[in-house]
C-alpha cells in the first residue's frame, strides 16, 4: 500500500533512467514533450528532419546545459536527422539507437504538418467545388497522410523491440511499461472542417490508429495512448520560431476565433504535465486525451 510520500509529484512523475525518444522534438509539442521528461530526469533523444533545430533544442533547453538543481541528471540529446515518413531512416534510427541504449521506455510521436487549406464556407455548389477542388491537390492529401498517420504506424512499429527491452528477459518490467505516445489533435475529433480537411482527417486517423495500436500491441506489452491538443504555440500555429526554437501564441489570436472557453491557447507547462501522466501511469492505455481548453464543449465533436 502507498504511503503518503509516496504521493509527491516528485515522486508520482519521477523519469530518472528512462530513455526515450521524441520524433519532431527539436520544435512545438515535441519540444515541450522533451523538456518535461527532461526535467524529471528522463534522457530524452530528440530526431526531426532539421539537425540545425534538433542540436539548437538540446543546447538550449537540456537540463544538463542550464544551472540548475532541479535537473535529475535528465538530458536533452539530438539524434539524426531523420525523416520519419522514409524507412530507411527510421531503420538507421532504430540500429543507432541500438548501439547507445539497452532499450528504451517511451517514444512520442509528435512529428506532422499542416497540410493545405481550402475554405468550405460558399453555400453555392459551383463555387465551392472551384475553391476545394483548386486549392488542394491530391498530393497535398497524400503528404498530410504520410507525415500525420502513416509515419506514425511505422515510428511506433520499428521501435517495438526496443520498446519490448523494457520488460527485461523475465518478462517483468524494468522500471514502468514501455508505453508510446502519440500527438493527435482535437481537429481529429471535431466536425468542423476548420479550412483544412486533410488535416483533420488525418488526426481523426491518428487517433483510431492509436486505439488500434494499443489494443494489438498489448500482447507485446507496450501500451499506446494519444493527446489531442488545442490550440498550442508551435510552428504549426504561429507560423514560426524563435532562436530558442520557441513560438508565441498570443492569448487575443486564440480568443478572437471564438470558441476556446479558455480564452486563450495552452501552455507548455500544460502539455508537460499531459505527457508525464500518460509516460508514468501504466494503468492508462487506449486512451485519446483532448487538451484543448474546452474547444470540445462548444464545437460538435
Amino acid at each position: 500500500m502507498a504511503q503518503t510520500h509516496h504521493f509527491e509529484a516528485s515522486s508520482l512523475f519521477n523519469m530518472q533512467d528512462r530513455i526515450c525518444l521524441v520524433t519532431g522534438g527539436g520544435t512545438g509539442i515535441g519540444l515541450m514533450a522533451s523538456q518535461a521528461l527532461a526535467a524529471n530526469g528522463a534522457k530524452v533523444y530528440i530526431t526531426g528532419r532539421r539537425i540545425e533545430a534538433l542540436e539548437q533544442a538540446a543546447k538550449t533547453h537540456s537540463p544538463s546545459n542550464q544551472d540548475t538543481a532541479l535537473s535529475k541528471g535528465g538530458r536533452i540529446i539530438p539524434i539524426g536527422p531523420c525523416d520519419v515518413t522514409k524507412k530507411e531512416d527510421l531503420q538507421s534510427l532504430v540500429k543507432t539507437l541500438e548501439s547507445l541504449e539497452p532499450h528504451l521506455d517511451l517514444v512520442v510521436c509528435a512529428a506532422g504538418i499542416p497540410g493545405p487549406k481550402a475554405s468550405p464556407e460558399s453555400k453555392d455548389a459551383a463555387a465551392l467545388k472551384d475553391e476545394l477542388w483548386n486549392k488542394e491537390s491530391v498530393e497535398d492529401w497524400q503528404n498530410t497522410f504520410n507525415t500525420d498517420v502513416t509515419s506514425v504506424y511505422f515510428s511506433t512499429v520499428a521501435f517495438l523491440p526496443l520498446l519490448q527491452k523494457n520488460l527485461g528477459s523475465n518478462g517483468k518490467r524494468n522500471h514502468f511499461g514501455p508505453n508510446v505516445i502519440t500527438i493527435s489533435s482535437m481537429s481529429g475529433l471535431m466536425r468542423h472542417a476548420q479550412a483544412h480537411f486533410s488535416y483533420n482527417a488525418a488526426k481523426a486517423a491518428t487517433a483510431h490508429l492509436t486505439k488500434l495500436m494499443s489494443a494489438e500491441f498489448q500482447k507485446a506489452g507496450v501500451r499506446v495512448n494519444s493527446i489531442a491538443p488545442g490550440y498550442f504555440p508551435s510552428e504549426m500555429t504561429a507560423k514560426s520560431s524563435d532562436d530558442r526554437q520557441k513560438s508565441d501564441l498570443p492569448p487575443e489570436q486564440v480568443a478572437s476565433k471564438g470558441h476556446v472557453p479558455a480564452m486563450r491557447g495552452g501552455t507548455d507547462e500544460e502539455m508537460g504535465m499531459t505527457v508525464l501522466f500518460l509516460a508514468r501511469n501504466d494503468y492508462v492505455n487506449g486512451v485519446v486525451l483532448n487538451v484543448d481548453g474546452g474547444v470540445l464543449n462548444v464545437v460538435g465533436s
